[in-house]
């Protein structure tokens, strides 16, 4: 299913519905939501670190005119998301199954971004009857288990693991006033941050559309706790709680083939092990490639459920 081209806005849109949902234990999940209220859904799953607004400007305007629904999560930590740790990536689905019972969204596809790679796939490992797709976009490979990869930045936090375990609630507080106090900074500390980054991701943050996308995702992200980065590196150390062979519902991978966060090979290796898997490499496009082919993303995983509705 492919739509006409839209032209891109250089400032994000506000969500068309904010908020937050009950789900277990007394604790809330905070959403943001864009584009038809009724139309087909995906879920995008924000990286690390990020919140629900990390959705590129584009697909934001994308979903508005093609008529699509999308969906930011945040995770517990971040936004008005309750703080908590799962004992593994694979319990965060019973939440999601709750906040999308809320939303009365009963099919979906789901996208992850780099740390939300693993809570994409866990969705289409605990939801088959609900997910139609799946859509990684330089995710975080295991770090433990037979599916593991070795290497990668991502190491450090195995590494660093008890230590964050044992800190993380003192860290995020701290995490949260260091955040705080640059507020003011944040446009000139994203310029530097972009200066040292490969060129993918150096000419892809200097876009004014997507630089105005970090800012408002972190500064409104931050308002409140930024505990959330943390509590993804404790859970990418551990075991998933699934396997990547009980992905059953198709997997569509981008990755770009200059990644310097998650290397090239992380995502070789899943897309090898996953049931029904492709990948497609961004050419020439470090870490954050995947952003800038949204609505590529979005065409395909759309597709993909219409594609299963009519085989049904």
């Amino acid at each position: 299913m492919t739509f006409p081209a839209v032209k891109i806005p250089e400032q994000p849109r506000r969500p068309t519905l904010e908020g937050s949902v009950a789900v277990r234990d007394g604790r809330r999940l905070s959403f943001a939501e864009y584009g038809s209220p009724r139309g087909p859904a995906l879920v995008w799953m924000h990286g690390t670190p990020g919140a629900r607004r990390q959705i590129p400007v584009d697909a934001r305007q994308y979903a508005e005119e093609a008529g699509l629904r999308i969906i930011g999560i945040d995770r517990p930590g971040i936004g008005s998301s309750t703080p908590y740790l799962y004992p593994d990536i694979l319990d965060w689905t019973e939440d999601l199954a709750l906040l999308l019972d809320a939303l009365a969204i009963d099919t979906l596809g789901v996208v992850g971004l780099s740390g939300g790679g693993p809570y994409a796939l866990a969705a289409g490992a605990a939801l088959p009857g609900r997910v139609h797709s799946v859509g990684v976009l330089g995710g975080v490979a295991p770090t433990r288990g037979p599916d593991a990869a070795d290497g990668g930045i991502i190491q450090l936090a195995v590494h660093a693991a008890p230590l964050l375990a044992a800190t993380r609630v003192p860290l995020g507080i701290a995490l949260t006033g260091a955040i705080r106090s640059v507020k003011p900074l944040a446009g000139p500390a994203l310029d530097l941050y972009a200066a040292v980054q490969p060129p993918g991701d150096k000419n892809l943050l200097g876009r004014p559309e997507f630089k105005a996308m970090f800012l408002d995702d972190l500064l409104n992200g931050s308002r409140f706790q930024t505990s959330a980065p943390l509590s993804d590196l404790i859970l990418f150390t551990r075991e998933w709680g699934f396997l990547l062979e009980d992905v059953q519902v198709p997997v569509r991978w981008w990755h770009g083939d200059d990644d310097h966060i998650v290397p090239f090979r992380h995502g070789e290796h899943c897309v090898s092990r996953l049931p029904d898997a492709t990948m497609t490499v961004i050419d020439g496009e470090s870490h954050l490639g995947g952003l800038g082919i949204a609505q590529q993303v979005m065409d395909e995983l759309i597709g993909l459920g219409a594609a299963g509705a009519v085989a049904e």
